[in-house]
This record gives C-alpha cells, sequence and structure tokens, in this order.
C-alpha cells in the first residue's frame, strides 16, 4: 500500500476524531483547511475553529479561504497536489474544478443513512422526526448537496433519549473506521464499488433556526420529546411562562396518557419532575433553565425559586 497524500477540509469539532485517525494513519495529512475564524461569546474575540486549532497543535499547514471563487485559492489547493481530499462538515461549497484537484477526487463524511437526510442538519433531523436507526456514510462527492455515489456505510441503533450532543459525538468516532477503509482500498488500488443513490427516496435537512425549537404544546407528547432531544445542546427547546422563556434541556414523553386538561397545562410538579398536559399524551420535564440561571435538574430547582412554574399554571 502507497499511503496517500490526503487534504483534509473541515470545520467543527465534528472533525476531530477523523483527524485524529488521520494522523495516526499511514497516510499523510499534508494540510488541513477551514472556515475563516469567526468572533465568538460576549467579548466577540475571534477564535480559531476546531479544526485550525487541532492542526496547529499538531503542526499541519493550515488554509482558511473564504471561497473557492478566488483563483488564488485553487492554485493553493492545486500546489498541495494531494491524492485525496476528505471533507467533513467544511460548510463551503467546492465547484467542479476543486472537486477534480485531487487524483482521487473527494469524499465527504455524511452523519446520516443516505439518501436520508441530505443536507445541512442530519443529526437534528433524525431525532426530530424519531428515526431508530441512522449511521455514517462515506460518499464520493459531487457537485450536489449530498448526492454522490457512497463509497460505505457504518450503521447505528439510536437509544431513547439520545440528544443531538450525544449522537454527534457517537457519529463522528463511527465515521474512522470506514473512512480509513475506504482510504486504505484507494491506497491499495483495491475496488471500492460506490453505490448510487436512490433520489426518490432522498429527503432533506433544513437549516435549523432558533425559532424552530419553540414547543406548541398542542402537538403529541413524542413530538415535543423529539425536539428536546434533537435541540440539545443547541438551540434548546423552549416555552414561554408568563413573560420569561423557559428552556427544556431534558424531558421524556408519556404518550398514553389520557388528560382532559389544555394542552401546556402543569399536572404534576414532583422531584421526577414537572408534567405537562400536550395535545396528545403528556411531557414530563427534568431538566430546565430559567432566565438568567444555569441548566438544574427539576429536583434542584425545586430547591431553589418556583415561582415561575406552579401548578394549573399554562405555558406556552
Amino acid at each position: 500500500m502507497k499511503p496517500l497524500n490526503i487534504v483534509f477540509a473541515g470545520t467543527p469539532e465534528f472533525t476531530i476524531p477523523a483527524l485524529d485517525a488521520l494522523y495516526a494513519s499511514p497516510h499523510h495529512l499534508v494540510a488541513v483547511y477551514s472556515q475563516p475564524d469567526r468572533p465568538k461569546g460576549r467579548g466577540r474575540k475571534l477564535m480559531p475553529t476546531p479544526s485550525k486549532a487541532w492542526a496547529e497543535a499538531h503542526n499541519i499547514p493550515v488554509f482558511q479561504p473564504v471561497n473557492f471563487k478566488d483563483e488564488t485559492a485553487v492554485a493553493e489547493l492545486r500546489a498541495l497536489k494531494p491524492d485525496v481530499m476528505v471533507v467533513v462538515a467544511y460548510g463551503l461549497i467546492l465547484k467542479r474544478e476543486v472537486l477534480d484537484i485531487p487524483k482521487f477526487g473527494c469524499i465527504n463524511i455524511h452523519p446520516s443513512l443516505l439518501p436520508a437526510w441530505r443536507g445541512a442538519s442530519p443529526i437534528q433531523s433524525t431525532l426530530l422526526h424519531g428515526d431508530t436507526k441512522t449511521g455514517v456514510c462515506i460518499m464520493q462527492m459531487d457537485e450536489g448537496m449530498d448526492t454522490g455515489p457512497v463509497l460505505d456505510i457504518a450503521h447505528y441503533d439510536i437509544p431513547a433519549q439520545t440528544t443531538s450532543q450525544m449522537l454527534h459525538d457517537t457519529l463522528a468516532k463511527l465515521a474512522t473506521a470506514p473512512l480509513l477503509k475506504v482510504l486504505d482500498k484507494i491506497a491499495s488500488s483495491e475496488p471500492l464499488h460506490p453505490q448510487k443513490q436512490d433520489d426518490e427516496k432522498a429527503s432533506y435537512a433544513k437549516k435549523i433556526l432558533k425559532q424552530d425549537a419553540l414547543i406548541d404544546w398542542s402537538s403529541d407528547a413524542k413530538t415535543i420529546e423529539h425536539q428536546a432531544c434533537a435541540f440539545n445542546p443547541w438551540p434548546i427547546a423552549s416555552t414561554q411562562s408568563n413573560d420569561e422563556i423557559i428552556r427544556i434541556h431534558k424531558g421524556y414523553a408519556k404518550p398514553d396518557e389520557l388528560t382532559e386538561q389544555t394542552p401546556g397545562t402543569i399536572l404534576d410538579i414532583a422531584k421526577q419532575g414537572i408534567t405537562v398536559a400536550t395535545g396528545k399524551g403528556s411531557f414530563v420535564i427534568t431538566q430546565l433553565q430559567l432566565p438568567g440561571g444555569k441548566a438544574l435538574l427539576v429536583s434542584d430547582w425545586l430547591c431553589g425559586n418556583t415561582k415561575a412554574i406552579v401548578l394549573g399554571h399554562r405555558l406556552g
């Protein structure tokens, strides 16, 4: 096997397990591409992206073009003479000219079972729709949005109460084995057997907006549970209580519990959770956050100020 010269393109925390795996492999990681640094926090201080921080710690050259419309950026990539470009949550569109630069093209890690949940938020969309199975696809990139042929798949059964953060961390690690398997096959000139996606079965994961996390208590309890899981750690499921916004970090559905109360009505307050009527069944809040405070288990919250939530009060 002749080791490959690999250029890596990715930006967020999801990239780190793949970077670690490539760095420890026989292949040569010649450069890391990341989106430009952006201001963060209350002080709006310019902070390095997770992939850039990793690259600098491992003495790997970093490139941060705003896009690839600039011919200088294209020329820089071409000068690296990559055999393969590994793309993971990069966030920039790669035009055909860029896709054709690596000898063996560009391969992408996508955290869903393609053609399900192509697009911007595959992990959140998987949980929002109550899917019980997901996985990671290693895909040969083309000019479409996650439309290229699939080279390898790792499957994962989603446990109950899995949040987006938990699924994010699991899939980031799960991706490393199939990624290395594909790269080793390329390096050894073994056939890859790409599988064309069935476009008729495709579903699309739209960009998540902050307002998507606002709970409609007339929805059924399972839908609300899916929201709580999908929107943790961002933007966090939320509800109105008088003039305050309460954020709901964790909770679970009791879909078969019958109630004649108006959706949003608080039915019970106990250490185990706050039970709220929904359009079908009830939902039990187990971890919440009031304005200016931190996220607390309901058992801890009961030890403090409980005026914002009282029995019979209606949320939403």
